[in-house]
């Protein structure tokens, strides 16, 4: 683990605030001033209709308030592609720059699906990244770079809320997920009818997953992100609800290419308890319990050295068992060279 340098730190900083300004420019331009508004002339009379979502809508005839918001409409719309395309210059200006400071982490593959998930606005809002790809949010939390054996990985899972209506994640794409990862790379196909994973020709792998039901008995609709028939299923994996009840963190990441996106993950601290709960399980394969046990090392001392206000026992934390709790905090403990004092207070 090695700490970013000043000149990293200043570098990410600027990154961050200018990809901040840049994606809140981009949804206003997806929703304020999404579709188009024109005149129509309906016998005789003129109206000022707004296209959205394919349906025009009569906003009332020509007046001295339409003729105001239809201007409106085009002169803000013109200022935001403006700054839009000025902050997207900028954007790739400072790739290069991310590129020699060593900055992009983020395999190009997963954040081509991480920006795509954002931008259909379904990220953070039913969907979160787990898994590996959970420490690149991690390390900039911390300010620092985990090694490449904590982080190497061909693959991505996306935890799914299955008890978020899909209307309320997000705007749900009608060809679903596997429509969605086809989209970027025509490779991509599920690995068999109703399948939790999808892989490409290179072999990436993108899994969906969600926890049990909380009562196994109730009957249950497949976990679809969309309709179609051959979209992915999200499996249900045990311990899952623990990552799924916990705070999100949400953070500007860099990917390989140098550009930056943004991605929601779930709490640290969860993860970490998480990873020691999976290293434990008798039925884990050993090569993975390894790495569970060496990502779960890593970040404790992550979190022990450079975020010791982190406590497990955040009452935020409450949907984490105890007994998953209590090794999490011992680990953290043993780097920050004390006692676990307070646990149990």
């Amino acid at each position: 683990m090695m700490d970013l340098s000043a000149q990293q730190t200043r570098q990410l900083i600027d990154c961050e605030q200018l990809y901040t300004t840049y994606r809140d420019t981009t949804r206003e331009l997806a929703t304020r001033y999404a579709g188009s508004m024109t005149w129509k002339t309906v016998k005789e009379r003129t109206y000022l209709y707004r296209k959205t979502d394919g349906v025009w809508k009569s906003l009332g005839g020509e007046d001295d308030r339409t003729r105001e918001a239809h201007a409106a409409f085009h002169t803000g719309r013109a200022a935001l592609r403006e700054r839009r395309d000025r902050l997207d210059r900028r954007l790739r200006e400072m790739a290069p720059v991310n590129r020699a400071l060593r900055l992009g982490r983020v395999p190009v593959t997963s954040a081509r699906i991480i920006r795509r998930l954002d931008r259909e606005g379904m990220l953070g809002r039913g969907l979160k990244i787990v898994g590996t790809h959970a420490l690149y949010a991690y390390e900039m939390m911390g300010g620092v770079q985990l090694g490449a054996e904590a982080m190497t990985t061909m693959d991505i899972d996306i935890l799914y809320d299955a008890r978020r209506s899909l209307k309320i994640v997000g705007d749900v794409r009608a060809d679903g997920l596997i429509g969605l990862l086809q989209g970027l790379d025509g490779s991509f196909r599920a690995t068999g009818p109703g399948s939790f994973r999808a892989v490409n020709d290179t072999g990436y792998m993108v899994d969906l997953i969600t926890p049990p039901t909380r009562f196994p008995a109730d009957a249950r609709a497949p976990a679809r992100i969309g309709g179609p028939a051959d979209d992915l299923v999200a499996v249900e994996i045990a311990g899952l609800a623990w990552l799924e009840n916990v705070p999100v963190v949400e953070r500007i990441v860099i990917d390989e290419r140098g550009f930056p996106l943004w991605t929601a993950v779930p709490d640290p601290r969860a993860f970490l308890c998480h990873k020691l709960w999976i290293a434990g399980r008798d039925d884990r394969d050993v090569v993975k319990q390894r790495r569970d046990r060496h990502q779960a090392h890593t970040l404790a001392e992550m979190l022990a050295t450079r975020l010791p206000a982190m406590r497990i026992d955040d009452p935020a934390l409450a949907a984490v068992p105890k007994a998953l709790r209590d090794p999490g905090a011992a680990l953290l403990a043993s780097f920050a060279g004390g006692d676990a004092a307070g646990w149990d207070d």
